[in-house]
């Protein structure tokens, strides 16, 4: 009876951690994702305007675009340094320090002068504040998956983490809204002289509410178990570790991110300035898909991480990679056709169904790569750097793809040979059927031996 006691005890505690981890990261990625995504909004919008105004109209949105991928740079950075402290030094602390970073960043991007006050000195100051964001976000992802996976209870891993990128949704969500609002009840002009900063600023507020809830949150006990909860037992340099041990994870991450990347950036960031500047249709119909699409993206990705635990990642993520391959021409059919109900259906074929398989799956997928001791810096640096090779510049390389040959043909040409690439090397991946339980090169339970096969 006794026994019985003390496993109930010890299961609500477990239980409770659990919860309080998945929120964490939740919530924390809101902040994250907000603070990201709306720089991409306002690019398109304001600062190839405001801040780079002496340009051409398509020059200006590349000089915007390409400070947009700036912030991508610096994601493996901070990967790198968050990761190292976060291997050697817990996750909280580390996931406590992103978000405030993040937070502050964005808030200073909102009270930035424009060029018409002080001149190239305000899209340096720009560049700098993005790169400050990128560092920072560099070091969430990583941290937030790991809290959430690690902490999770078996067969449970890719729903309790389906919060990291929920807290994508969530923040598409609130930056579409805010500038969506703004746009509607301000006119061109006071939008474009201050309207657009009140955005930036209101990230204050949601950085509060993330302090005070990553603050109450426990370590990471399978970080405690493997490595102490001072780091006694660290990695010296846990990223070379990583690297030294699985180099083929990077890779393999690289090519699993692209269907996400071009699915999701394609539709929220480049169609929005094509079909504004070379379509001439409604700025508000791609800040409506984003609302929309970051609303159902709550509800898609739980329901696809679900299915991930109970008939398998690899499966889940297939089907997803394929949907966007075979999305990528009609889509831009249906931009040509200027046909919103089209444009709106594969919007959400390309968003929420190809991207949301692919992402709900990725927790677990990456951060299973890697031993606990060097976890957070080989998954997260991995991550980070595969944003850069096939995220952060999507608009721009798409953007400037369309100056080929002035058709759309090469940007579909590159959403859907992104997709090829993630559907080859997923479908040669050797997965077990359930999530969770991989083959034995890549379990939970024995790290060390941890090399996904292709």
């Amino acid at each position: 009876m006794k026994t019985s006691n003390i496993l109930t005890t010890e299961q609500i505690k477990a239980d409770r951690r659990s919860r309080k981890a998945a929120l964490g990261s939740f919530v924390g990625a809101v902040v994250d994702w907000y603070d990201f995504l709306l720089y991409g909004i306002t690019a398109a919008l304001v600062f190839n305007t405001q801040f780079f105004p002496a340009a051409s109209p398509t020059t200006g949105t590349l000089a915007a675009f390409a400070t947009f991928g700036v912030g991508f740079l610096f994601r493996p950075l901070g990967g790198i340094v968050f990761g190292h402290f976060g291997d050697r030094l817990g996750r909280k602390r580390m996931l406590v320090i992103t978000v405030f970073m993040m937070g502050i960043s964005t808030a200073m991007i909102g009270l930035l002068p424009t060029y018409a006050s002080i001149g190239w000195y305000a899209p340096l100051a720009l560049v700098t504040l993005r790169a400050l964001q990128g560092f920072a976000v560099g070091g969430e992802w990583g941290g937030a998956a790991l809290m959430a996976v690690e902490s999770a209870p078996e067969g449970k891993k890719a729903f309790y983490s389906s919060g990291v990128q929920v807290g994508y949704g969530v923040g598409l969500v609130l930056a579409t809204g805010i500038v969506s609002i703004l746009v509607h009840t301000l006119d061109n002009e006071a939008f474009m002289s201050w309207g657009w900063r009140v955005p930036f600023l209101v990230s204050i507020v949601l950085v509060l509410i993330a302090l005070w809830i990553r603050s109450t949150m426990e370590e990471s006990e399978e970080f405690v178990k493997k490595v102490g909860a001072h780091g006694e037992h660290k990695v010296k340099i846990p990223v070379l570790t990583a690297l030294r041990k699985h180099p083929k994870s990077f890779l393999l991450i690289i090519a699993l991110r692209m269907a996400e990347m071009f699915t999701m950036y394609i539709v929220t960031a480049f169609a929005l300035s094509y079909s504004t500047t070379n379509l001439g249709m409604s700025r508000d119909l791609f800040l409506n898909i984003g609302l929309l699409v970051g609303a159902v993206s709550c509800v898609t990705i739980p329901v696809f991480a679900i299915a991930a635990d109970r008939i398998g990642q690899k499966r889940v993520y297939v089907t997803g990679a394929l949907i966007g391959l075979l999305s990528a021409i009609p889509f831009f059919l249906a931009l040509e056709a200027r046909s919103v109900f089209w444009i709106v259906i594969f919007s959400l074929l390309l968003a929420n169904i190809a991207h949301d398989m692919v992402v709900s799956v990725q927790q677990p997928l990456f951060t299973e790569f890697f031993g606990a001791e060097y976890r957070y810096s080989g998954a997260g640096v991995g991550y980070q750097f595969a944003s850069v090779v096939c995220g952060g510049f999507t608009p721009f390389i798409a953007t400037a793809l369309l100056g080929v040959d002035g058709t759309w043909h090469a940007v579909a040409a590159y959403l859907a040979g992104g997709c090829l690439l993630s559907v080859i090397v997923a479908s040669r991946m050797k997965m077990g059927a359930k999530a969770g339980q991989p083959i034995a090169d890549h379990t939970y339970s024995q790290p060390a031996a941890s090399k996904p096969a292709i």
